[in-house]
């Protein structure tokens, strides 16, 4: 293997930059020359590659979004879009290529790789943590630190006017970013969607903490489990007289320089990723578990199936439930 690309797909996340300042300087180090592919594989497919000097990634692995950017590509489910993709590989003499991105983008690396032999590695990155075969993916922890702080600003503004709040938070159809920012905020309540909850059960907690003096409730809302203002009205109507807002964090949760959990996990599985190319152990995704960095079939890892973290969350309510 002479040469690799690498490109970042799907939604940006803290920790790509710093997986693609790695994945550069391992793999020049290591005698390779590396292309990056702008815009994901709409790049990809129309061409648009880069060689990449080690210059080229200095001063950017703190650096949230991604340097070679990032689109979204539906052209890449077919297989005309495929073949584009490859042609452009074979074209530069790319002999292997990293992709960085959620579990849409390993569907993609998937396919060049079982349909069209290309050499793969997939390094994990997305804030929403929703990858089975890894116990964190890059952003995440970034993400969660957003959460935090801006729940922790909320709880001064709110707690000083007797107010409520629901805060909304990114995770797609996993609640890990409400579960971890709503414990270490002592959040009220986490609603996630992996755990059923009712209206009334919202209803009843806020009840039960006003009763006891209890003013300021954070409930924090799993984007996947409902929207904040619907929350807000329907806890509005049954309780006439609470002062109660709701917010959604959107897209900042995706911003900032990222936390140095990510950027050391980044660092750490992109020398991985190019370590199993330079090995010839490639289709294959790159992920940590209890903190050792590990890789595995792309095929397995994109069939297993999510654990919530159903102890943690039964803490957290432990925590607050009661005075």
């Amino acid at each position: 293997m002479k040469r690799i690309g690498v490109l970042t797909s799907g939604g940006d996340s803290q920790g790509m930059n710093a997986a693609v300042y790695a994945t550069v300087r391992y793999a020049v180090d290591h005698g390779l020359e590396v292309y990056g592919i702008d815009l994901g594989y709409k790049g990809l497919i129309e061409g648009k590659v880069r060689k990449l000097s080690v210059t080229d990634v200095d001063d950017v692995i703190h650096r949230g979004g991604t340097i070679l950017r990032t689109a979204r590509c539906d052209e890449m489910k077919t297989q005309e879009g495929q073949r584009k993709a490859v042609q452009t590989l074979k074209d530069n003499g790319i002999d292997g290529l990293v992709v960085i991105g959620g579990d849409g983008s390993f569907n993609g690396a998937k396919a060049l790789s079982t349909g069209f032999g290309v050499q793969t590695m997939g390094i994990p990155g997305t804030i929403d943590n929703d990858l089975a075969y890894t116990d964190f993916t890059l952003g995440f922890d970034t993400a969660v630190n957003v959460v935090m702080n801006t729940i922790k600003m909320l709880r001064d503004t709110m707690s000083c006017n007797d107010r409520s709040c629901i805060v909304e938070v990114m995770g797609r159809n996993c609640g890990d970013i409400a579960l971890y920012a709503g414990i270490t905020s002592a959040a009220e309540m986490i609603l996630v969607p992996e755990i059923p909850f009712t209206v009334q059960q919202v209803v009843d907690r806020i009840k039960n903490n006003l009763d006891h003096g209890k003013m300021d409730n954070i409930i924090v809302l799993a984007e996947g489990a409902g929207k904040a203002e619907d929350l807000r009205a329907e806890v509005k109507k049954a309780i006439p007289g609470i002062n109660i807002r709701s917010m959604t964090v959107g897209h900042l949760q995706r911003g900032g320089d990222a936390s140095f959990q990510d950027r050391l996990l980044g660092v750490r599985m992109a020398a991985h990723a190019v370590q199993c190319l330079l090995d010839g152990k490639t289709n294959r995704v790159v992920g940590v578990r209890h903190n050792v960095i590990i890789d595995e079939d792309i095929v397995e890892a994109l069939s297993e199936r999510k654990s919530f973290n159903k102890e943690l969350y039964a803490l957290a309510d432990q925590l607050v439930e009661t005075f």
